[in-house]
């Protein structure tokens, strides 16, 4: 009799341990063939409709998959969008740029040509990203001495059925980026900042700007 009421003291205490864990008796929690019992239910997948999702995931298909948007039914305008990056070199690379001085020859002109070259590759670097007839390119770098720094704005146009603000920040960017390339072996310090857009225009959803 005393080995049966300390094995049952034993059950009791493993189905309180039971409940403690899994919030159920371990008959429930193992073979959940209880009425009572909660149903687990899997995990359902979020399914975003295509252009008409509550979000605007435009480049999202009704699967959750990726997908190029289609713009067949959308009107030409004028489209105009202007981003900004800042590279910030340092005092050493700083004077270095401002002399023209850096071995690997004219930081700002390369850089110029750099990102002019890069707007026009958008759609090849940017997987989901037109390939759209640009009309005008604009990169133009300036030194700011209070900081050391280059500060970059890229501006991109076209008349046709979608936005241009890619091919600006990817103007900027690759600028950026050779800055750092050109400049690199007088300061590993350097950083590339703030790459961001600051206005654009046309299209649906006509004007923006960051300083509204």
């Amino acid at each position: 009799m005393a080995c049966l009421d300390e094995l049952s003291n034993c059950n009791l205490i493993i189905t309180q341990e039971m409940e403690s864990i899994f919030g159920m008796p371990p008959s429930v929690a193992n073979h959940g063939s209880s009425s009572d019992s909660p149903i687990a239910q899997e995990p359902q997948p979020i399914i975003l409709d295509s252009g008409e999702n509550e979000l605007g995931l435009t480049h999202v298909d009704r699967s959750g998959g990726a997908q190029m948007v289609d713009i067949c039914a959308k009107e030409d305008s004028k489209r105009v969008a202007i981003a900004s990056c800042r590279v910030t070199l340092g005092e050493m690379a700083f004077n270095l740029v401002a002399a023209n001085q850096i071995a690997k020859g004219d930081v700002l002109n390369v850089a110029k040509i750099a990102g002019i070259s890069a707007a026009k590759q958008t759609s090849n670097l940017i997987p989901l990203c037109h390939n759209i007839s640009l009309t005008h390119i604009h990169v133009d770098l300036k030194l700011n001495e209070k900081d050391f720094s280059v500060d970059i704005e890229g501006e991109a146009a076209t008349t046709g059925k979608t936005g241009v603000e890619m091919e600006a920040m990817t103007a900027v960017t690759v600028a950026g980026l050779t800055v750092y390339d050109m400049c690199k072996a007088a300061s590993k310090d350097i950083q590339i900042t703030d790459v961001r857009l600051e206005r654009k225009s046309g299209g649906k959803s006509g004007e923006w700007s960051r300083k509204q």
